[in-house]
């Protein structure tokens, strides 16, 4: 009776072990990918979290330009051979970046200069994709807007990211909490809001505050507007002629960053990078 018994559990454990798991289904070659969310370095407090100018860094500052270059440092450590920025096309991302390998902007705050440009200087990479995208709400409104202004005025009416609920207020704190000013160094704050737990609840801001507008509003502004919109730069960046030898990094600002995170790690042909891993050679 025992050595029945033990045969079974012997079925079983074998039965058990031979299922393959999940990923065993996708086991192609894979592009890596490197998220690299950042605060706008020139501060044009054009998101729902605005930065007063006390707590503001300048990135020409002497000590902090030392910082901008620990950063661009580390994250070389990845070794691009792609770079996309959060720009629209018309932005002249690959002229710009002509111009830049001459000596000009070396003047300018923006992360799309004092990162990508930079980075893709340094690494004699002579084209930078530019992947920002207008979310399909736009495209509604501008096609049927003056046609049916009630319906969209409706949909949108009080969808302005100034909730005073006591999660929303959380999230201010949440978000004052991670201002550069608050880190020793650049690369630590970058290391901070670039964390897995950090994307999680910056993902989370979204599903709070306006997102419970009336019955579905909020939710169906989300997916019109912001979702649609990451989306939209999700599907630009696959668009990017690319081996699974690249490499690609891509710098925008971090609430894309916290949506790209969940799209990239659910995809099956790329590899998401943690930012943090950069130091350890076996994860890159």
């Amino acid at each position: 009776m025992k050595t029945l018994i033990y045969s079974l559990l012997v079925c079983f454990s074998t039965f058990i072990t031979a299922q393959k798991r999940p990923s065993d289904f996708f086991n192609n070659p894979k592009t890596k990918v490197l998220i690299v969310g950042s605060f706008h370095f020139d501060y044009p407090n054009l998101d729902a979290h605005k930065t007063e100018k006390s707590e503001q860094v300048d990135v020409l500052e002497p000590k902090t330009a030392k910082e901008v270059t620990e950063l661009v440092e580390y994250i070389k450590k990845f070794k691009p051979t792609k770079i996309a920025i959060e720009a629209w096309p018309k932005w002249n991302a690959n002229q710009k970046l002509k111009e830049y390998s001459e000596g000009k902007y070396r003047d300018k705050r923006d992360e799309r200069y004092q990162l990508a440009m930079r980075i893709a200087t340094e690494l004699k990479l002579n084209e930078i994709f530019s992947i920002d995208a207008s979310s399909v709400w736009n495209d509604l409104e501008k096609r049927f807007g003056k046609q049916d202004s009630t319906y969209f005025n409706a949909l949108s009416q009080d969808y302005d990211f100034q909730s005073n609920d006591a999660v929303s207020n959380q999230y201010t704190a949440f978000f004052k909490n991670a201002e550069p000013k608050n880190f020793k160094s650049l690369l630590e704050s970058f290391k901070y809001m670039n964390s897995k737990e950090f994307h999680q609840y910056e993902y989370g801001a979204y599903l709070t505050g306006d997102f419970k507008l009336r019955e579905h509003d909020g939710a169906d502004m989300l997916s019109l507007f912001w979702y649609n919109r990451n989306l939209r730069m999700f599907r630009n960046i696959q668009s990017i002629p690319h081996t699974s030898e690249d490499r690609i990094l891509v710098i925008a600002g971090n609430g894309h960053a916290s949506v790209l995170r969940q799209l990239f790690t659910s995809s099956p042909e790329y590899e998401f990078v943690e930012f943090s891993s950069l130091n350890d050679k076996n994860k890159q």
